[in-house]
């Protein structure tokens, strides 16, 4: 097995006029962002609007790590306090049996370091994950031409999208039974009607990982969460189901995921500039470097909604120096994400703000 490859700024290569491919991509998600505005008079998140659960826990950094390991965050044993927002992806709220893909995001408070731009004063290191090893295009602009047919699609015939699911969930199953499957597909609504908390989440996109690169899976290890994969959740008639389903276990039984790194070891196999690509794990394994554990809790609710949902944002740019996220797909995104959040708090008339620790949402009875 090969050595994890030190990182060099020249296997960064930006892609023709991405400077121009970032402010469409901003005018896109905009445009998705107004539309949903104008009907609901609420400003969403251009992508991953619907909210399926919002949890406090806590990171465990492993001690003992090997030196590859070590790195950034994860350089020494230590626990911090996180958020966690579960989702899907799209941006206008639909019925879940409207079925994609599920997102995880994390938020860790009060990580010490040098940070990336623009996030100097924070102390926070999020990551923003989807239940699928790879991102659904390969560069940015592959990535804004799919945003593109999403925008046109933003808000509209909500019967002929649940209609559309269920044409596309039985396609995906066809798939999966001859060991195949479609991104695609799943992220047209065609993903299997699962619960999201037995779903193993992925960066897609790689980071910096100190002095290496790599990607980063999150996966579920308490038994109740382990025992929840692949399970369906019954969606016919419970357009909240999801949401329902991620509160119910959370009422009664905590949660626990391993935290791995996948480092990057071989550039043609591991390409930084092709997110579609998927790493080969034989080539270099996903590796434990922390545990996150959530206790039984309240879910969601109206105080966590509006401190978490409305108050907060998940972005793979508040982060470490150490952990700066890599190529194209992740460079637009540094400007996109801005951009939602002066849409979001402009008119919401709400404070987004990075937390510098969890105290007033635990005295604040949730």
């Amino acid at each position: 097995m090969n050595p994890p490859i030190p990182y060099e700024p020249a296997f960064e290569t930006a892609e023709d006029d991405e400077a121009q491919t970032a402010f469409d991509l901003q005018t896109t998600m905009r445009s998705i962002a107004t539309k949903t505005y104008e009907d609901s008079g609420r400003a969403l998140r251009s992508v991953h609007a619907k909210t399926h659960g919002l949890l406090l826990g806590e990171l465990v950094v492993e001690a003992g790590l090997p030196e590859a390991y070590a790195q950034g965050l994860f350089a020494a044993p230590g626990t911090y306090p996180v958020v966690m927002r579960l989702s899907t992806t799209p941006g206008d709220i639909l019925a879940d049996d409207v079925s994609t893909p599920r997102g995880m995001a994390i938020k860790v408070v009060g990580v010490p370091g040098a940070r990336v731009e623009g996030s100097e004063n924070d102390v926070t290191q999020d990551f923003v994950l989807v239940n699928g090893p790879v991102f659904n295009a390969p560069t940015a602009k592959k990535f804004l031409g799919g945003a593109r047919l999403l925008a046109a699609t933003t808000d509209k015939a909500p019967n002929l999208k649940r209609l559309f699911s269920a044409v596309a969930r039985g396609a995906e199953h066809a798939l999966e039974a001859v060991g195949a499957g479609s991104a695609t597909i799943k992220a047209l609504g065609g993903h299997p009607e699962t619960h999201p908390l037995g779903e193993t989440y992925y960066s897609q996109a790689p980071i910096l990982y100190g002095r290496y690169m790599a990607k980063v899976q999150v996966a579920p290890v308490a038994p109740a969460l382990v025992a929840l994969a692949g399970s369906p959740v019954d969606l016919n008639g419970r357009p909240d189901g999801l949401r329902d389903a991620v509160v119910g276990h959370f009422a009664g039984q905590g949660g626990e995921w391993e935290v791995r790194v996948q480092l990057c070891t071989d550039l043609d196999t591991m390409p930084i500039e092709d997110a579609s690509v998927e790493w080969p794990e034989a080539a270099s394994p996903y590796v434990t470097v922390a545990r996150l554990r959530a206790p039984p809790q309240k879910a969601y609710g109206d105080t966590l909604a509006r401190r978490i949902d409305d108050g907060m944002q998940f972005n793979p740019w508040h982060a470490l120096a150490a952990h700066r996220p890599l190529g194209s797909i992740m460079r637009v995104r540094k400007a996109v994400y801005a951009m939602s959040k002066r849409f979001r708090a402009e008119r919401n008339g709400i404070a987004i703000a990075e937390p510098r620790d969890l105290d007033g949402l635990r005295d604040a009875g949730v």
